[in-house]
């Protein structure tokens, strides 16, 4: 057995494709190769080897029942062969039969990608077809999006699986995998780009020998893919890029990445060593980063988006689990919950085939913590806890029926969630389960997204820049119970002086670590009295104290004033960042609305400004 064998019969035994780290710890492990000599030819520690390593034989042992070592590995694989081979020629032969074996992978077979020979993958025709007829297109580019969970891994799988067969040489790179660190600038990030692509190709890199810093990093890619990568290989390429979302994250990156793939796509018209290279580029959301019609790689080649099952899909995914007793309205009750969710009915099904309780009963606890979806529904929850203003947008389309408007960059991610769906401008809650356990769940879940502006850091203020609607949000929210007190409510508009100026002088670097300064100084002042200290547009911050009288909101405004002043922010060689605010109180009434108090610390500090700056006005 060679380490291609021992490869495909890990991923077997985990019913899932293993990471690219760990694939290159599975084949220099069985070469003989220590951590410390991997590491001499990887950009890996040999410690943080180890860790991926620890991890891999552990997940093997628990599969085998049996201890696998790095040292083992190479005498415990061949005597499970036989038996795995056994176990595919009956899927083969009967997809419909789930191979009593089936038992040792249940855990991974629900949480993890399936793998192509899996008897639970089901197709969706003529999605598989069109997609496997595209990638043998000289230099085509398949697009595939759907979100979490809904299948887009084992189609990867199932497309990895069919090149194979054909001897198409194939690369994978998941996005999510790479350090923070890689995404530092461009030339950082296509180096490992380049590099991981050069490895899981089992070719050599030879980076420094193509890399030219007076020529950029971009065209030094296309060097090295052109004259190298490719002439390497005798046959296709076809190179899977997972989770492209990621990228959309970082600007600076995406803008020149992106515009690289679709200028590969183009050459490959006029230059037939391109035409080896096949793009399947899978993402979790809509684009929403800006790029031009021309240089964007998302209005090229075949675009697909995966479906959610019918109803005959999910008859079908009955039948593998063996569950030829259900009927047709069990089916209906079942999708009526969790609508064609490929991961959620699968779930369902898991637990139904062990007998563990009858529809009926899973039906009526599944919004529950006491659910099989509470592990799902939590992992959800935290994210929205995490992010306060996916929260308050998601709490927008559980009011209505009738579809929400939301901020873009919110909806983007709510769908890259799987908890809504898109149609044209409006979002929909995506399923009943969903609509049932988030009402619950988001009820009490304001105070804990206003208590964390209450306690926010410095870090977290500017990690958040507080969008214009959650700030209208959550005065409109609390509103109420500020009317009822009958108290002063103050408010104070802060602006930081000549800051835009700063910037471009200066630089980010500079800017970044004059708005941390300027952010801790502003917290220290007002964190006994505030309840929200928000960030708005860049160099604008806003403070609101509640029961709260205008001498007392001045005087605070005048602390924090100082304290900016007194970090003697250079600003000209005579001159330091200082900060105009404005101050309005107002006492909330039902005839007062709140934006007649953001109207008037608006116009305050407004007026701070035209007095020449660096005061404070009401």
């Amino acid at each position: 057995m060679d380490s291609e064998n021992a490869l495909e019969v890990v991923e077997r035994v985990l019913f899932r494709q293993l990471t690219p780290i760990e694939q290159l710890i599975l084949r220099q492990s069985w070469a003989g190769k220590s951590y410390e000599e991997m590491a001499q030819n990887t950009n890996y520690s040999s410690n943080y080897l180890k860790v991926i390593g620890f991890d891999l034989w552990n997940n093997i042992s628990n599969v085998l029942g049996q201890r696998v070592t790095k040292k083992n590995i190479h005498l415990i694989l061949p005597k499970y062969l036989s038996n795995i081979e056994k176990v595919s020629n009956k899927f083969n032969s009967d997809n419909k039969t789930i191979p009593s074996i089936t038992a040792n992978f249940e855990i991974e077979l629900l949480s993890s990608p399936l793998p192509y020979d899996s008897p639970f993958y089901i197709h969706r025709s003529p999605i598989e077809e069109l997609v496997f007829a595209e990638v043998r297109k000289p230099g085509s580019v398949v697009r595939i999006r759907a979100s979490k969970k809904m299948g887009k891994n084992s189609l990867i799988n199932q497309i990895i699986s069919s090149v194979k067969e054909e001897d198409y040489a194939s690369a994978y790179i998941d996005f999510q995998e790479p350090d923070k660190a890689i995404f530092t600038n461009i030339d950082k990030f296509l180096r490992w780009f380049c590099s991981t692509i050069s490895r899981q190709l089992q070719i050599n890199p030879q980076l420094d020998d193509y890399w030219d810093e007076d020529i950029g990093s971009k065209v030094s890619s296309k060097v090295y893919f052109q004259e190298y990568l490719l002439t390497k290989i005798k046959h296709p390429l076809v190179l899977v890029l997972n989770e492209v979302n990621c990228i959309f994250e970082h600007s600076s990156i995406a803008s020149e990445f992106l515009p690289m793939l679709r200028y590969w796509h183009e050459i490959a018209r006029s230059q037939q060593v391109w035409q080896k290279l096949r793009l399947v580029i899978a993402h979790s959301t809509e684009v929403y980063i800006p790029l031009k019609l021309h240089q964007s790689p998302f209005n090229v080649g075949l675009a697909v988006k995966l479906p959610e099952f019918s109803s005959e899909q999910v008859k079908l995914l009955a039948a593998r689990y063996k569950l030829e007793s259900i009927q047709e309205q069990q089916i209906q009750q079942l999708m009526s919950m969790v609508g064609g969710h490929p991961y959620l009915i699968n779930l369902a099904f898991y637990h139904l085939y062990r007998g563990e309780m009858i529809l009926e009963e899973l039906l009526q606890n599944a919004p529950t913590l006491a659910g099989i979806y509470s592990d799902h529904l939590r992992g959800l929850l935290v994210i929205l806890q995490q992010q306060p203003e996916l929260a308050l947008s998601l709490e927008q389309v559980l009011t209505t029926n009738e579809g929400a408007f939301l901020d873009a960059m919110a909806a983007y991610k709510l769908e890259s969630m799987g908890l809504i769906h898109l149609d044209g401008n409006l979002a929909f809650i995506s399923c009943e389960l969903y609509r049932l356990y988030f009402r619950q769940q988001l009820e009490g879940l304001n105070p804990s997204i206003f208590s964390v502006r209450r306690q926010s850091s410095a870090d977290e203020l500017l990690e958040f820049d507080t969008q214009y609607g959650y700030f209208k949000h959550y005065l409109e929210t609390e509103w109420r119970q500020w009317n009822s007190e009958a108290l002063p409510l103050s408010m104070i508009w802060c602006d930081i002086d000549y800051f835009k100026s700063y910037n471009q002088s200066y630089g980010l670097g500079a800017s970044n670590a004059a708005l941390q300064q300027i952010s801790t100084a502003l917290c220290d002042c007002v964190k006994q009295q505030a309840t929200l200290i928000a960030r708005h547009k860049g160099e604008e911050f806003i403070v609101v104290l509640p029961q709260t009288t205008t001498d007392t909101a001045i005087s605070l405004a005048e602390q924090i004033r100082a304290c900016v002043e007194d970090l003697s922010i250079t600003r000209e060689p005579s001159e330091v960042l200082t900060m105009s605010l404005g101050v309005a109180t107002i006492e909330p009434n039902s005839e007062l609305y709140p934006d007649t108090l953001i109207a008037a610390a608006q116009q305050a500090m407004m007026q701070s400004k035209k007095l020449g700056r660096n005061r404070v006005s009401k």
